[in-house]
């Protein structure tokens, strides 16, 4: 994936990660982070140009990397743990969706 492909992806996800989350907890994005705060603590998603991955820092299920997986169109976890939407819906307990552009 080439650089300009990888920014369009993760600003597209942090966009829609941003709509879906803002009416449900507390948070706030400044450029390619998006810190959200819940009753559990602070989640951290933010992208990670370096490794054309985007990142999470949870305080339910830690640290995990999240790579773009084309064929089937999620954000994968690179040591196999599922995708990062189903992950923060089921941490946060806030329905949300993603599809690339």
């Amino acid at each position: 994936m080439i650089d300009s492909a990888f920014e369009r992806l993760a600003d597209s996800l942090l966009d829609a990660l941003e709509d879906g989350i803002a009416d449900h907890v507390d948070m706030e994005r400044q450029g390619g982070v998006l810190t959200v705060e819940g009753e559990d603590g602070t989640w951290i998603v933010n992208k990670h140009a370096p490794t054309r991955q985007v990142w999470l820092s949870s305080p339910r299920s830690g640290a995990r990397h999240y790579a773009f997986d084309a064929g089937s169109g999620l954000w994968q976890d690179t040591r196999g743990g599922g995708d990062l939407l189903a992950t923060l819906s089921a941490e946060l307990g806030v329905p949300l969706a993603w599809r690339p552009e």
